[in-house]
């Protein structure tokens, strides 16, 4: 804070009350100040020092990149949550789910929380919210990707699991399709044929197209009519009215690859006859649903285990193909 209140001319106070009060600045100070400071490689006052009395603050971020209702709602993100808080539980560490997407405010709030490391739930190359995690100088770990060096990314290998779903969905189908999740921060909803997964930002949903289109090419399926409707969230009711949509354009579906199980049954609901998903939730079970198996309970608690400083699996390879009547010919 010193260095940076002698380049900036100003006293240590200004440089202060500029992150802590910045309604006691002049805005033309503020960014001057702001603007030193980031040449500088200061990020602002470390959260931790409100907790000198133990040195830390025994506190895990959570970045959801999602609405905070998200973490509690969703069925595999309460799985993920549950992985994370078993683990700070033994080791006596609190969470603190930090949700972003939300505005310019995003990477203000990651900076500002008071943690000892991050855990940052999937999201884009381009989220500044990853820069921002980096710049405070605590472990990240960042969960199904983007992988950015200097932090430790876990989660299972989806291209590989999708082109071995792929396969089984698509197998003797004529006009397959896809239930995706979104492709970028936009979050558009869409129907786009033969989706190029170069240009996806989302790792997961990336690679996941991208095993799909593998599995379509080695089937000997055209992917450029492959028809794809991307849905704005892992919603139910949303996936419904795409696959109703797909089926206005494309009455002929007759196999549906879909990136969650939610998803899935969704379009089971909608007439879809050939459907798999992906988790190997409840929801699978309850549909008889063909699926990738994995757990989210135990890759958040490799995230938390790995973020507080213990070594843990990848979980590249621990997914596995369950198959089941859905996609029986």
């Amino acid at each position: 804070m010193t260095d940076v209140a002698r380049a900036a001319g100003v006293s240590p106070m200004t440089v202060s009350y500029t992150y802590n009060r910045p309604q006691r600045v002049s805005a033309e100070t503020r960014a001057k100040v702001l603007e030193v400071a980031a040449s500088l490689g200061y990020a602002g006052p470390d959260p931790s020092a409100r907790s000198l009395r133990y040195g830390a603050t025994r506190t895990l971020g959570l970045v959801l990149g999602e609405h905070l209702t998200y973490a509690f709602d969703d069925p595999q993100a309460v799985q993920f949550l549950a992985g994370i808080a078993e683990v700070c539980a033994e080791k006596g560490y609190g969470v603190l789910i930090v949700p972003t997407g939300t505005g310019d405010e995003d990477a203000d709030r990651v900076v500002g929380a008071a943690v000892d490391a991050y855990v940052v739930w999937t999201t884009t190359d381009d989220d500044p919210v990853l820069a921002a995690a980096f710049s405070t100088r605590r472990p990240v770990v960042v969960h199904g990707g983007p992988e950015r060096a200097g932090s430790v990314m876990i989660g299972v290998d989806n291209r590989a699991a999708a082109r071995a779903v792929g396969l089984e969905v698509f197998a003797g189908a004529r006009h397959p399709a896809v239930l995706s999740f979104p492709i970028d921060r936009d979050r558009e909803t869409f129907v786009g044929a033969g989706l190029d997964p170069t240009g996806v930002a989302y790792p997961v949903t990336r690679d996941r197209l991208a095993g799909y289109r593998d599995a379509a090419v080695e089937l000997g399926v055209d992917w450029s009519r492959v028809p794809v409707g991307v849905c704005r969230t892992n919603d139910a009711g949303e996936a419904r009215s795409m696959m109703r949509r797909l089926l206005e354009l494309e009455p002929g579906i007759d196999a549906v690859a879909a990136m969650s199980d939610q998803l899935a049954a969704a379009a089971q609901d909608e007439g879809a006859r050939r459907v798999s998903g992906w988790d190997d939730s409840d929801v699978a079970r309850q549909h008889d649903l063909t699926t990738v198996a994995q757990s989210l309970r135990e890759q958040g608690a490799a995230c938390a285990t790995t973020a507080l400083g213990g070594s843990a699996p990848t979980h590249r390879d621990a997914w596995h193909l369950v198959r089941r009547s859905s996609t029986a010919h």
